[in-house]
């Protein structure tokens, strides 16, 4: 059997991370893909935990080898993810969770419409921009132009909203985590084609607020929070 496919978007900033690990600690049969990139390790990060960092060279032998689901060439670094995290979920028997920026979603959504795509907001520009600076400063690299960089390209990425299957506005992180999780379990219901019970209905019904169409009054006045110009990028 194929497995689920769950794209998971959000802004730098927005706490997706966070999020994806509580997803991961509660819900069994997930196989979580790790993206491969160019850039080098920011701070903290862990070649294997966040990104797998590569060289340019070797991203580009994979590339031409065919091995990318997606990829993407922003602000001079590759990203992308690879085709094998798919067969690994096949052969578990596990669904394959991917953390990817919007133009990867929309790769993957080109070339299997039936994945479930989910994009996580925050609350507005304001409150994105206080956890930017916080993670920066508790890594010790706050950089003003950085930092606006990354503003610009939360802004350009969240225009991308309609596209998504689900929203989460991540205000509060038990509630926001609580979504996530309610959307996966609902959709694994739904395609399973097994007689549900009325417990499993009222999740699906619960998950059902967070469909995009349902949660445009909450979008819009994090829309009228990033007015102005911006620019694409991944983080």
């Amino acid at each position: 059997m194929n497995p689920l496919i769950y794209i998971v978007s959000a802004p730098s900033g927005s706490g997706k991370s966070t999020l994806l690990h509580g997803l991961l600690s509660t819900v069994p049969r997930l196989h979580f893909s790790i993206s491969y990139t160019t850039r080098a390790p920011r701070g903290s990060e862990q070649n294997g935990r966040e990104y797998f960092f590569i060289a340019r060279q070797e991203f580009e032998r994979m590339r031409a080898n065919g091995e990318f689901l997606e990829y993407a060439d922003v602000f001079g670094n590759y990203y992308g993810t690879a085709k094998r995290f798919l067969e690994e979920a096949r052969q578990r028997s596990q669904d394959l969770l991917l953390d990817i920026d919007v133009q990867g979603a929309a790769q993957i959504k080109r070339k299997i419409p039936e994945a479930v795509s989910i994009f996580v907001l925050p609350p507005s520009r304001e409150e994105l921009e206080r956890r930017l600076r916080r993670r920066s400063q508790a890594e010790g690299a706050l950089d003003p132009q950085v930092l606006q960089r990354r503003l610009l390209a939360a802004a350009k990425e969240i225009e991308n909203w309609s596209r998504y299957d689900y929203l989460i506005v991540n205000d509060q992180l038990e509630p926001a985590i609580e979504r996530l999780r309610d959307i996966v379990v609902a959709e694994r219901l739904q395609r399973s084609g097994a007689r549900l019970s009325a417990a499993e209905e009222a999740l699906i019904a619960e998950a059902r607020n967070s469909l995009q169409a349902n949660m445009k009054p909450q979008v819009v006045p994090i829309l009228a929070s990033f007015a102005g110009a911006a620019v694409p990028g991944r983080t």
